[in-house]
Parts: structure tokens; sequence; C-alpha cells
């Protein structure tokens, strides 16, 4: 009945998150929304069949995100990032490092089993990459 269709990021800017989350992780723009005054634009950028949503107001640009810790301080309530599942975490480092993205926080295996790695966008928001390999909530038939 339910499955997974989106998540919502608000940047500072449209055509620097737009190009970022393409450039580095392959999602492509399906569309672009302005409103008619301009005081907003959004995004909806595909990446097999998940939709990221861009919100850009405005009156945010030049905006800076409050620091946070690595993982978006998970002792605070809300939410903290988006993950991204990759076969190969030290594929994905490297290539993320050869296309000149910072290299992150180091490769970590974590308490529920999966091994990750995060990386800052041009917000600073987190993004974890992760390698999971638990087959979690896949049927055994």
């Amino acid at each position: 009945m339910f499955s997974a269709h989106h998540c919502a990021l608000s940047v500072s800017d449209l055509q620097t998150s737009v190009a970022f989350y393409r450039q580095f992780f392959g999602f492509e723009p399906a569309l672009i929304w302005e409103s008619d005054d301009g005081s907003l634009r959004i995004a909806h950028l595909v990446l097999n069949g998940f939709i990221l949503e861009l919100f850009n107001y405005a009156a945010n640009a030049g905006t800076r995100l409050e620091s946070q810790d690595v993982g978006n301080n998970l002792d605070r309530l809300g939410v903290k990032h988006l993950a991204l599942q990759v076969s190969s975490l030290q594929l994905a480092k490297d290539r993320l490092s050869h296309a000149g993205l910072d290299s992150g926080t180091e490769i970590t295996h974590g308490r529920t089993g999966i091994d990750y790695f995060f990386v800052r966008d041009p917000d600073g928001l987190w993004l974890e990459i992760v390698e999971d390999h638990r087959e979690l909530g896949k049927s055994s038939s």
C-alpha cells in the first residue's frame, strides 16, 4: 500500500544544489517550479524513482545552516539526514573524491550492522552513504 516517494530539503541556492545532487549522486532534474513573485522555487530531482524535493525561498539566500555534528545531532528530535545506498563504500568514496567532493568522514561500521560515511551538501547538510547487505524488509521464500 505505501512506498517511499520523496524527501524534502530547504536549500539556499537552487542551482548550486541541483548541480551538486546531479553531479555527485546522479539525481536528474524532473521539474522546476517558480512562484510568480520569485519568492519560492521548487525542484524535483529523481534517482531510481525516488524524488528529492528542493525548496529554495528567496528569503534564505545567503543564510547559513547552524553547525551540526556528523549525522545532524542525532540526540535531538527531528529529521536528521538523507541516506543513499551504494554497493561499495570505498568505490563511492573514491569516486566522490575524484569528482572533487570533500572525502567526508571515515568509513565506519555502525551499531546496526551497516557501514557508512557522511559527506556535506552545499548548505552543510549531512548525507549518509551506506553499504547495507542485511536484507531487512525482504521476504524470504
